[in-house]
């Protein structure tokens, strides 16, 4: 097929030899099949801002670094300068979790380049070579949802030990692949340690893995397994082996009542976003 204009420019550099076809196009980026040599790979092209449905929530963008403290100021004013540099970050932050993930040992497509707003990565295959679907795609048995929820929560810890939150771990956007479950889009990863946030997004992540997998495997829904792993992190003893229960028991004490209840329009709001963003993929 003819190459995409913001391709032509990683054919040229001699980054891709040629485009095999589209392979999806989805709130925040088109992705593309293409030859490199003898290897098949994926080409993510991210969308401008204006063109994008995923908003760049300040829950996300928290505590991210930039190049400089000219791009932090103009980042704050909004001008157009700020913009681009917050486009910048915003990508950068997927290309920078993938990386570091990678080296981490976590199950999500390699890296090979990110070259003028286009990520060139491993195109994830199933069983036959062709693109793996998304587990939501996907029908299982009770023992398959049992065993692709435990790997996925071992993932969850490994991205955990790494000081990476996923921040919109669902069923559309973890993908089946040949040899297991491998994660994908990151450009809304927070730094753990870094993030106000990162304990609600962690909860929340582990919430969709139990919601999606308790469909096949009822059992699922009674865990606990997020509480349980972010206690772990927090007292420093969560370890990339770990081995977990799904059970937690929460300290008593004193309950932030107007805490609780932000914590639950924020959820709502943000199931919502999800939904609405799924309908546009």
């Amino acid at each position: 097929m003819k190459a995409p204009a913001r391709l032509e420019s990683l054919i040229e550099e001699g980054l891709i030899d040629s485009v095999v076809r589209q392979l999806m196009s989805g709130k925040e980026a088109q992705v593309y099949v293409v030859r490199c040599g003898e290897d098949t790979r994926c080409a993510k092209i991210y969308k401008e801002a204006t063109q994008r449905s995923f908003r760049q929530a300040v829950d996300y963008t928290e505590n991210r670094k930039v190049k400089n403290t000219r791009q932090a100021r103009a980042m704050a004013k909004g001008t157009r300068f700020g913009r681009q540099a917050q486009e910048a970050a915003w990508q950068n932050a997927e290309v920078d979790a993938l990386y570091r993930l990678a080296a981490a040992g976590v199950r999500v497509p390699k890296p090979y380049n990110f070259h003028d707003g286009v990520l060139l990565m491993e195109l994830v295959t199933d069983d036959s070579g062709d693109a793996a679907p998304r587990l939501n795609d996907v029908q299982f048995t009770p023992e398959q949802a049992r065993l692709h929820h435990a790997a996925l929560l071992q993932e969850v810890v490994r991205m955990l030990c790494a000081g990476v939150v996923h921040g919109d771990l669902s069923e559309f956007n973890i993908l089946l692949g040949s040899d297991g479950p491998v994660i994908i889009d990151l450009p809304q990863a927070v730094d753990a340690a870094g993030n106000n946030h990162a304990s609600r997004m962690l909860l929340r992540d582990v919430a969709n893995l139990r919601g999606f997998f308790g469909q096949f495997a009822p059992e699922l829904l009674k865990t606990e397994f997020g509480a349980e792993i972010w206690d772990l992190y927090q007292r420093g003893l969560l370890q990339n082996d770990q081995l977990l229960t799904g059970r937690f028991e929460s300290k008593k004490g004193a309950v932030d009542l107007g805490g609780v209840l932000r914590e639950i329009d924020d959820t709502r709001a943000e199931e919502a976003a999800r939904r609405q963003r799924m309908q546009l993929v």
